[in-house]
């Protein structure tokens, strides 16, 4: 099983937690991690996870991202087929950096598209014949403890 998480959902485990919403998305983003790590699911990185990670200014959040994306298992680079589907996400109403990530996710194959962003995934989940099913981290700790 192949899963990208966006940048968001990937430093939600450094966000603060005053919120139970966080918690328990920061700990299915932990195990989401944990099961990368151990070999039970594949983690994909692209060119725009790293190049949004590496933008980062907080150091200790930077290099959480980039030490979560040294444990993928493909990278997808950005090229003219990703630029065009993002383009298609744009017309409706996605944010170009998010349309990216979500047509990177699409080129890999990915089965689960993990985002914490409520207005981005609203609007993926509208999308008619997405291969990668647009999930919170909880909704994937859910789909992932079914598919066991």
């Amino acid at each position: 099983m192949k899963v990208y998480l966006d940048t968001c959902s990937i430093q939600r485990p450094l966000d603060d937690k005053t919120q139970i919403r966080i918690i328990l998305e920061s700990d299915a983003v932990l195990g989401i991690i944990d099961l990368c790590n151990a070999g039970q699911i594949e983690l994909i990185s692209s060119d725009v996870l790293l190049y949004e990670i590496k933008r980062n200014p907080k150091t200790m959040r930077r290099e959480f991202g980039l030490d979560v994306l040294s444990t993928a298992h493909k990278i997808i680079y950005l090229d003219e087929a990703i630029e065009q589907q993002a383009k298609l996400f744009e017309k409706v109403g996605i944010k170009p950096l998010d349309a990216l990530h979500l047509a990177s996710a699409e080129k890999a194959g990915a089965n689960y598209f993990c985002t914490c962003d409520d207005r981005f995934l609203k609007k993926a989940k509208r999308i008619a014949n997405l291969k990668s099913q647009a999930v919170t981290p909880l909704e994937l700790i859910q789909e992932l403890e079914n598919d066991t």
